[in-house]
């Protein structure tokens, strides 16, 4: 009796170690899982959204499948950032030589639409025609499907290139190449949040249109777009006083918002092109914001 109740002690303590060892690697093979998942739809929404050549990251990474837009998403902050962030390593390097700061922003501009082969441009450009250049639905609708682009487009463009160039020479003047470079990355991150946001929340325009092919982002979709947003932005949060960060943050979903109201009086909903504005305009909103203030 004696050496069975010498035993037992060390027998549940064994048990409970098990039961913690167990429990730790069901953790980690959910950690695993969930990490895996994110891998596999940040390279979809880079596939999507740019012209970058990726490989499969991972067993759940299919190149060839469908984008899935109800889930992957969530990702689209973080793809924003991997997209631009060749063109801000290349304009922050050249920050440090003694190239004037706009030709700095130039060159860091000119790259990033390269890079995304000015998939958003074309949507703004797109979108000022369409929403201006004629007085019916069906006729603004028309306008957006053509691949040519009119004087709305065109000067809607000039306009918020220039806007980008300066407040991004601006930018590399106030803070140098490095807290510039980290500030760009995280408008990315967000003006590709409030991009999913509006399209939960917003109808779409077309029944053939991007949420009938690709899907539409879920709302917890959304939820955890501008949540990898947010933490994206844990860098301009330290760089920025918080009420030129605050300014930045208002403006972005201000735009964001309006923008979509817009879109739901004009044409009905959201469409690929009004998501490219939204993405380009609300970006802008941001630089604007922080650079109001000293």
């Amino acid at each position: 009796m004696t050496s069975e109740s010498d035993q037992t002690p060390d027998s549940g303590q064994k048990t409970r170690s098990d039961k913690t060892r167990d429990q730790a690697v069901v953790f980690a093979k959910a950690l695993t899982g969930v990490l895996t998942g994110f891998a596999a739809d940040t390279a979809a929404c880079i596939r999507f959204f740019s012209r970058l050549p990726l490989p499969a990251v991972n067993a759940s990474d299919d190149p060839a499948a469908l984008p899935d837009f109800a889930r992957i998403a969530r990702a689209a902050p973080l793809a924003g950032t991997a997209i631009a962030l060749p063109a801000a390593t290349v304009g922050m390097l050249l920050g440090f030589s003694h190239l004037p700061e706009l030709a700095v922003a130039a060159i860091t501009i000119g790259l990033l639409a390269l890079t995304t082969g000015a998939l958003h441009e074309d949507g703004l450009g797109d979108v000022a025609d369409g929403f201006f250049g004629a007085a019916s639905r069906e006729k603004r609708l028309t306008i957006m499907k053509d691949s040519r682009i009119g004087a709305y487009g065109a000067l809607a463009l000039i306009v918020t290139t220039v806007l980008r160039v300066a407040l991004l020479a601006a930018l590399w003047q106030r803070l140098g190449p490095a807290d510039a470079a980290l500030i760009l990355l995280g408008s990315e991150a967000l003006s590709r949040a409030v991009l999913v946001w509006q399209w939960q929340v917003l109808p779409p325009a077309r029944p053939d249109g991007l949420a009938a092919r690709f899907g539409k982002p879920l709302p917890e979709t959304a939820r955890q777009a501008i949540l990898v947003a947010l933490i994206l932005l844990l860098p301009a949060a330290l760089l920025l006083p918080l009420p030129a960060l605050s300014l930045g943050l208002l403006l972005t979903a201000g735009i964001a918002h309006m923008t979509g109201r817009l879109a739901l009086t004009r044409i009905g909903g959201v469409t690929g092109d009004v998501l490219g504005a939204i993405q380009q305009l609300s970006g802008l909103g941001f630089l604007t914001g922080v650079l109001m203030l000293p």
